[in-house]
Order: structure tokens, then C-alpha cells, then sequence
């Protein structure tokens, strides 16, 4: 009975050894391998047998080919090269596999299990595998599809960006300078739906202009997006907690959605753009290789057609095209775009001035702020229309932008309540009140107004004067101004003066009407000096 058991398990290793695999299944061991996995480990994950393994390593290391070649080869250099057949599986596991690309693209809908797709393919293949069977034959034709790394990307979650280490470039009409140019890659995480476009460089202003390009391309925004560490878009790396750039965070809060960088030294985070990256260089760089472009719409109209091409293309696998993928699947959870597009901004940083303000060295001109803030560190982001300013990632104040030099913009609830006040203040406004009280209260706040070189000077010796006539009534400050215009003197402290003293009480002729002089023994008249 042993016997019979060893030879029946030998006999099934044999015949595996003698079939030949097929291409994906080459590229998939090889992978394995060129990252140091065992011979015994690429036989158990792939279900090949060790002779296999060996036979196709083997050959691998006769042809002294590295992965990355072997990667750029087409399916039929590859087959030619190992003179691979299909397998000819038992008509269970051919009917699972024509089953399995309904069932990835099913996975990516809200809500739907393995064990849901299950119940349909036993309703439509009663003979068909049990469940457990069913995930692990799934699991392997999943790894096959995508040889470099396998994940289950939900609908609408995750858009991978990054720009490839080759560049392209264009030509300067005028002196013939070649220049080089960046290339951006974006790739939704479920339908794969790719887009590429060329960019002067990678700062801030292409990065942030590539990214609002993108999200118009796909017509709406993910719930993530997560870029290389790039210095557009990670100011500090982390593992946990990495900075991400003011101008990334701002477009992200505008887009409601989120960063999420790639870690460092962890590849498998973004494997599914640094594949995006090889097909373009198989796609579009090698397509354009011999044209020629003098400026940059002409470019990216040209890597528009062929990425179209791609995205139209089926797969291979799947037996549908990104592009139909994404109407099916994932344009409809995606978040829709602000309906105004987003405007880059420029960055400044200042602290808050006593006065509540805040400066921007760009415009030359001061902005306010809450006045809790004095003396507090502030980011200001400003577009060509707004200034935005914030603090620890909280927005204090919205501008319309000024571009006047040294001038003020304020908001008069950011000023503390006597400023409030002050603010109203004005020379119609002393005026105005002057007036109810008196003609002479009116034309002596006028002059004082007149007088004084600083206008707030004046206007808190006018908020003085007028008011002392809760104090002593509207008819005492009448007279009291008037006799402070009679002698010249237009402030506060004279119209007081003459207050305390009753001075605005005595009228002119009480000081100069004739009185009788009073007898006095030591007086000796007018007759003395006879």
C-alpha cells in the first residue's frame, strides 16, 4: 500500500516535470529567484515541481540574462525563448480559470466575498471545485496575472503616482538646445487606468499642475493618493508620521482626499506604479523614440494617443480593457471633483505682528489675523486671488488678495475691541455728533480735527471732548468751546481747564463793568499830589 502511494505521488511528479509552463509562470519563477527565494520555495508557491524549477533556472542563467531584460522581452520572444506551451489542465481547473476574471473584477465591488462568487460559480458548475479548492486555485492564477506583487486594490481607494527615471525631451525652435523633460505616471489602484504626461520638472508647480491634470483625466478624486517620496511631496520621510508638503496637504484638503507616501525601503508599496513605469517605457518612450517635439503640448498630445492605446488594450488575463474596467467598476466611487478647479499656491512663513498683522514679503503688504496670535509663527498660502493664513494646520484667516505695497487688509473682528472701535472712527463721524450738541461744540471738534498732524491723535482728543458732555451737559461744553476758540487753543486739556475753573460760566462783560471803590483812611485822593 506504500509502495503504491510513493508511486503514485512519483508518477504525478514526473509528468509535472515533463509539461511545460507557460510565459507568466516563467517570469513569475524567475522573479522568485532574482530575489533570493529557495528552489523549494518557488516549487510550493507556484505548484511546480523541483526538476522544473531547475530546468527553467537553468536556462535562465545560459542565456546570462538579468529579470529586468527578461521583463522587457515580448510574450512571444519569451516563449520563443523556453519554448513554452500552455498546460492542459482537466476541465475543472480550465472552466475555474475562464471563471477567475469575473471573479477579480467582481472582488473590487462594494460588498461582494469569494464565498458570494462561490455560490454563483457552483450554481453554474455544480461538478466545479468546493470552496476551499475554488480560493486556492483563485489564489494562484491571481499571483500569475501579476507576477511582481498581488493585491486586492478596492474601488476608488488608492491613485499611485510617480515619475519615471527616463526622461524625454523637446527641442527649442530658436537655438536647437535639446531639452529634457520629466514624465509623470499615475495608475488607479482596481481598474488600473493609467495616465502619463511630460512636465518641465518635478518641483512643486509641475508636480501640483500634474495632479490636477490627472483627477481631470479620470473625472473625479480617490479616497488616497499615494506618491513615491518625492520632494514635491514629502518634506520629511517617516514610518509612521512622514511631513508631508504644505502645497500637497493643501490639495489634498481641497480634494477632501488623502496622502499616503510610499515607505521607505519597502517596494512592495509601490509596485503597482513601478510597473506603470516599465509599460510606458515600452509604450510610449520606444514609440516616440525617433519624433521629434518642440514644445511640450505637442508631446504630451502624442503620449495622450498612445496611452489611450494602452488603456483600450484588453488584458490579457482579464479579457477586458482598463479603460472598460473603469466605466464598469471605479469611475462611480470615486468622489467628484470641486466644482471650481483647484488654483496652486505659493508658501510663505511670518510671525504675527503686534498690530495683528502679518506680512507678506511677495506683495509687500500686511494682512490681519486674530489678535490671540501676536507674536505666534503662521503659514500664509496665496494664490493670484486669495491669501490664506494658518496656524498648526488651522486656518485663521481668508484674504482676498491685495497688491498694493505696504497697505493693510483687516477684518475688523480680528482686532481687539478698543481697536474695533477705533476703526469707526473718522471726521464725519466727530463731526456729526459735534453737532447735535452745538455750533460751537461743531466748529471747534472741526478745528481740532484740522489741527493735529496724526489723524487718531485728533480723533481721541475729540472722543475727550465730546465726551464731557455727559458730565457736565450739552450747554456748558457749548460755552466751554467757545470761549476755547476765543483764546485759540483747540484740545482737550483747554476745554477741561476751563471746565474746572467755571471759566464757560462768566460772560465777557462781568469783567469789565464799572464798581465803586470801597472808603479807605490810608487813600489820599486825586487832591494829594496838588
Amino acid at each position: 500500500m506504500i509502495f503504491k502511494t510513493y508511486q503514485k505521488v512519483s508518477l504525478a511528479k514526473n509528468k509535472m516535470a515533463n509539461h511545460k509552463i507557460d510565459m507568466l509562470q516563467i517570469k513569475q519563477l524567475l522573479r522568485l529567484y532574482s530575489n533570493g527565494e529557495s528552489k523549494l520555495s518557488i516549487s510550493t508557491r507556484l505548484g511546480l515541481s523541483r526538476n522544473t524549477v531547475r530546468k527553467y533556472i537553468g536556462l535562465f542563467h545560459s542565456y546570462q540574462l538579468t529579470f529586468e531584460e527578461l521583463s522587457d522581452l515580448s510574450v512571444e520572444e519569451v516563449e520563443d525563448l523556453f519554448e513554452t506551451r500552455e498546460l492542459l489542465p482537466d476541465s475543472r481547473e480550465n472552466i475555474a480559470k475562464n471563471f477567475f476574471p469575473y471573479v477579480s473584477k467582481e472582488l473590487k465591488k462594494t460588498g461582494v466575498t469569494r464565498y458570494l462568487l462561490w455560490q454563483e460559480y457552483k450554481e453554474k458548475y455544480p461538478e466545479g471545485y468546493s470552496y476551499a479548492q475554488f480560493c486556492h486555485h483563485y489564489r494562484s492564477w491571481s499571483l500569475r496575472i501579476t507576477p511582481s506583487y498581488h493585491m486586492e486594490h478596492k474601488v476608488g481607494d488608492k491613485m499611485f503616482v510617480d515619475y519615471t527615471g527616463k526622461k524625454l525631451s523637446i527641442i527649442d525652435r530658436n537655438t536647437g538646445e535639446i531639452q529634457e523633460v520629466e514624465v509623470f505616471v499615475s495608475i488607479l489602484g482596481s481598474s488600473r487606468l493609467t495616465y502619463v504626461e511630460a512636465s518641465l520638472s518635478q518641483k512643486k508647480g509641475d508636480f501640483i499642475g500634474s495632479l490636477i491634470n490627472t483627477l481631470a483625466f479620470y473625472g473625479g478624486v480617490p479616497a488616497a493618493i499615494v506618491p513615491d517620496n518625492l520632494k514635491s511631496a514629502v518634506k520629511k520621510s517617516h514610518r509612521y508620521e512622514p511631513e508631508i508638503a504644505d502645497s500637497l496637504q493643501d490639495f489634498a484638503l481641497y480634494h477632501n482626499t488623502t496622502i499616503l507616501p510610499t515607505r521607505a525601503y519597502h517596494p512592495k508599496d509601490k509596485a503597482l506604479v513601478e510597473n506603470a513605469v516599465k509599460i510606458t517605457y515600452r509604450r510610449v518612450f520606444a514609440p516616440l523614440r525617433n519624433k521629434e517635439f518642440f514644445d511640450l503640448k505637442s508631446l504630451n498630445e502624442a503620449i495622450r494617443e498612445l496611452v489611450d492605446l494602452h488603456n483600450n488594450q484588453p488584458l490579457k488575463k482579464e479579457k477586458i480593457s482598463r479603460r472598460a474596467l473603469f466605466e464598469e467598476i471605479e469611475r462611480a466611487e470615486l468622489m467628484p471633483l470641486p466644482e471650481i478647479q483647484y488654483q496652486p499656491k505659493d508658501f510663505s512663513r511670518g510671525t504675527v505682528q503686534k498690530n495683528s498683522h502679518v506680512y507678506l514679503g511677495k506683495d509687500k503688504h500686511y494682512y490681519s489675523v486674530p489678535f490671540k496670535y501676536i507674536g505666534k509663527k503662521v503659514l500664509l498660502m496665496y494664490s493670484n486671488n486669495i491669501v490664506e493664513i494658518y496656524h498648526e494646520q488651522r486656518r485663521l484667516a481668508f484674504h482676498d488678495r491685495v497688491y498694493s505695497k505696504y497697505g493693510y487688509t483687516t477684518q475688523k473682528e480680528h482686532m481687539p475691541s478698543s481697536y474695533q472701535y477705533m476703526s469707526e472712527w473718522n471726521p464725519n463721524r466727530f463731526i456729526s455728533l459735534a453737532r447735535n450738541i452745538g455750533e460751537n461744540t461743531e466748529h471747534y471738534i472741526a478745528k481740532v480735527l484740522e489741527k493735529k498732524h496724526h489723524p487718531e491723535q485728533s480723533y481721541k482728543s475729540c472722543t475727550g471732548i465730546l465726551s464731557l458732555a455727559k458730565k457736565v451737559g450739552e450747554m456748558r461744553l457749548e460755552n466751554a468751546c467757545k470761549r476755547a476758540s476765543d483764546y485759540g487753543r483747540y484740545n482737550y486739556k483747554s476745554i477741561l481747564d476751563i471746565l474746572d475753573k467755571g471759566l464757560d460760566q462768566f460772560h465777557e462783560e462781568d469783567f469789565y463793568q464799572d464798581k465803586k471803590l470801597p472808603k479807605h483812611r490810608n487813600i489820599r485822593g486825586g487832591k494829594y499830589y496838588e
